[in-house]
């Protein structure tokens, strides 16, 4: 597995080698596509129990890294 930030990995084994949040299932995709459907903060961790907030900044620092 290859840790992008302590809260970003990458595993070639898991999602298609796809940027995922602390190993599980979870793409930094879902993530953003779920803020780019208008939810909030609380509403990804009410749909996504067990993430973080810090894993939904981490996701967000991680977006803009990639577009920079």
């Amino acid at each position: 597995m290859t840790y992008l930030s302590d809260r970003i990995t990458i595993d070639t084994e898991q999602c298609g080698g796809r940027p995922c949040i602390r190993g599980m299932r979870i793409r930094v995709t879902d993530v953003l596509d779920l803020y780019s459907a208008g939810l909030t903060a609380d509403q990804i961790l009410e749909e996504l129990p067990d993430l973080q907030e810090e894993d939904l900044k981490a996701c967000l620092r991680f977006a803009s890294k990639q577009a920079a």
